[in-house]
């Protein structure tokens, strides 16, 4: 399986839901970059569920960073983050061992490891996981704001929800990555609140879009074909459980369109070649333009709902009803936001480590 991403800064993931531990592993690093723990902290804060609008599982997420760190900067060599599982309820899975939940990977996991698969909670495959993701990223996140580059998310829509657009992005970018529930408007926000609550009531769940932003970014990074920033952060993207698709600026809308509507028009600024709109999302030919980097991630509606669904025993080979006990998120959108920053700043990371050399982050 591969476990791995990146090229120059590469991240590995492992663990399960319901081992020891889970944890990252970040490789190419420069030496000298501040670990600020604090931040990594609040960066899991963003992570952890919140009240009806998630799971009962809670986890203190008190990781370990266990190499590649001497008195609080990176030292150049592999860093490890340990993060410890402590609230497992493994035996709610041990019934439905051989039960495909739909829109899970429980039998694709069996049909590639031939059952030899940690399958409790859905194994290296859970959300969970994404803890580390969350913990590597932050150190990413963070010293990528001291090259200039920021990166923010909010939830576009969330169960037909919509949110306002982004309007300034800098200020934008500041309000959202100081809040737990990622919206430009709180009203709106209140009301993806009581939808997600709402399908919660019913034992069922929602899904959403997230829009994410790249500010600070310079022009020429990425590579035409088959590296271009598109397809590397897409790469990126689709690693994050739940995401099922991605759009750069406005892809979607233009195919309703002609040229004349959606091509940017450059024009100069502050003696700065600039584009007087974004519709291709910062990027032209797979190399960025200087312009904000502007994507959408669709989050699909969490797969685990209280409703009962014709599955089949794989281990039996026969059709089956299952009906899910434990716990589970009515809805992740507002939780994969932070892992969505984290996925951004790790191909961002890379791509510019490929571009001007890994010790770019810290000179």
């Amino acid at each position: 399986m591969k476990n791995t991403f990146g090229n120059s800064i590469a991240l590995t993931l492992f663990g399960e839901s319901h081992g020891a531990y889970i944890g990252a592993v970040l490789d190419g690093l420069a030496p000298g970059i501040t670990i600020n723990e604090e931040f990594i902290r609040a960066q899991l804060d963003k992570r952890r569920p919140v009240g009806k609008i998630s799971t009962a599982r809670h986890e203190a997420d008190e990781f370990q960073i266990v190499s590649g760190v001497f008195e609080g900067k990176t030292t150049g060599t592999p860093l490890t983050v340990l993060i410890p599982n402590t609230a497992q309820h493994s035996k709610d899975y041990s019934a439905t061992r051989s039960l495909a939940r739909p829109g899970h990977a429980d039998y694709t996991a069996y049909a590639k490891y031939h059952g030899f698969e940690d399958y409790r909670g859905g194994g290296h495959f859970s959300g969970r996981v994404t803890a580390a993701l969350a913990a590597a990223g932050a150190i990413l996140i963070s010293a990528l704001r001291e090259k200039g580059i920021d990166i923010g998310t909010h939830i576009q829509s969330c169960a037909g929800v919509k949110d306002v657009d982004f309007s300034d992005l800098r200020a934008d970018i500041a309000k959202l990555n100081d809040l737990d529930f990622a919206v430009l408007d709180s009203d709106r926000g209140e009301e993806m609140k009581a939808a997600i609550e709402a399908a919660a009531g019913e034992g069922d769940s929602v899904g959403g879009v997230l829009e994410t932003a790249v500010l600070g970014m310079p022009a020429g990074v990425g590579e035409p074909w088959f590296d271009t920033v598109e397809g590397v952060l897409s790469h990126a993207l689709f690693s994050v459980p739940a995401v099922k698709g991605v759009q750069f600026g406005d892809a979607f809308e233009m195919v309703n369109g002609k040229g004349s509507d959606y091509n940017d028009n450059f024009h100069i600024s502050d003696k700065e070649i600039k584009t007087k709109t974004n519709h291709n999302g910062g990027v032209n030919g797979g190399i960025t333009n200087g312009m904000p980097i502007v994507f959408r991630s669709a989050v699909k509606p969490t797969p685990s709902i209280f409703k009962a669904q014709d599955t089949v025993d794989f281990m039996k080979q026969e059709n089956s009803v299952l009906e899910l006990k434990g716990r589970h998120d009515p809805a992740i959108i507002h939780r994969a936001r932070v892992v969505i920053d984290s996925v951004t700043a790790l191909a961002i990371a890379d791509l510019l480590a490929q571009r001007y050399g890994t010790d770019w982050l810290k000179k």
